[in-house]
């Protein structure tokens, strides 16, 4: 009798220690962001540390290092990661089976926010005459880094205008091109990168620079009708030295996703916690780069599908 008493009491202390643990678990929230010290990480990590955030009862959100946006969309379609950073690029290409050398799609990727921009920047010397990409040919050319975004969208722009192939391209970061073109080793070099750049601020402080109208020519060539996930924008006047005007140009943005199974309430509450004033404000002391983040423009840059919860969370504030 003994031993039948002690193994019901060790049966319900099990059952107790189960229902303890299922009735406080949290659902984890695997929030995929980039390589370690890149903006991609920083959303991660700065979502995950927000105090309000972590008090939530219903789920813990972790924040994850990844590749980078093409990862963080197949990883999000998977279900391997909940959340993420994408630009809004790859979630187009991506869900139409468009993404260079695979032709899957991924459809289960879904727009929570817009988090920032990345603008094209054309830089030339003032007295060059280059009013256009098509100005370009022949000339010398600084296009990014072999490899990076800004590489990557200079020759998809540059195909579109029909120049790629007839400049002479100079594959090489920001602050080298900025040094090539004070040299006048470069007619003009290009950046896909937040604004003011400090390499364009370099430009400046030894060459009377101009910034190419890049709005006028992707209007002009169909480039928005082919490649609907570039936004348009203005980069202000006098954000760099004698550059007295606005200088109107496209951007690629950077958003927040989720899978299609991430519960609607999850989303939502996550977007109500993010979106005040304290909110918006933890997230751009952790980097000027959210300094734009905002109820306005938080459903800014998105061609495709909203998550549902999300759909709620704009519309309720008039973003859509």
């Amino acid at each position: 009798m003994k031993a039948k008493r002690l193994l019901v009491i060790g049966f319900i202390a099990v059952v107790s220690m189960a229902f303890c643990q299922s009735a406080f678990a949290k659902d984890r929230i695997v929030f995929g962001g980039g390589p370690a010290g890149g903006t991609f990480q920083v959303v991660a990590n700065a979502i995950q540390v927000y105090k309000p955030m972590k008090k939530v009862t219903e789920f813990k959100v972790q924040a994850q290092s990844s590749a980078g946006s093409v990862e963080n969309l197949r990883k999000t379609n998977s279900g391997k990661q909940q959340m993420s950073v994408v630009y809004s690029g790859h979630v187009y290409l991506g869900r139409n089976g468009m993404m260079k050398n695979d032709t899957k799609k991924y459809e289960d990727v879904l727009a929570v926010a817009w988090l920032y921009g990345a603008p094209g920047q054309l830089v030339v010397h003032a007295d060059s005459g280059i009013k256009s990409v098509k100005d370009l040919v022949g000339k010398k050319v600084g296009v990014g880094n072999a490899g990076s975004g800004a590489f990557a969208n200079c020759e998809l722009f540059f195909s579109h205008m029909g120049v790629w192939d007839k400049i002479e391209r100079n594959a090489m970061g920001y602050n080298d091109a900025a040094q090539a073109f004070g040299n006048n080793q470069l007619d003009a070099f290009w950046l896909f990168t937040a604004f003011p750049s400090g390499a364009v601020i370099m430009a400046a402080q030894t060459n009377d620079i101009a910034l190419v109208n890049l709005d006028a020519d992707a209007k002009a060539s169909g480039f928005y009708d082919k490649y609907p996930y570039f936004a348009k924008l203005t980069i202000p006047a006098n954000t760099y030295k004698g550059v007295d005007y606005d200088s109107p140009s496209f951007q690629d943005s950077a958003l927040w996703v989720a899978n299609a199974k991430v519960s609607n309430e999850a989303v939502y509450k996550m977007l109500s916690l993010i979106y005040t004033d304290e909110g918006l404000a933890h997230m751009k002391e952790q980097k000027k780069t959210f300094k734009l983040m905002s109820l306005k423009t938080g459903a800014d840059g998105v061609v495709t599908p909203f998550h549902p919860g999300a759909e709620k969370f704009w519309k309720e504030k008039g973003a859509l």
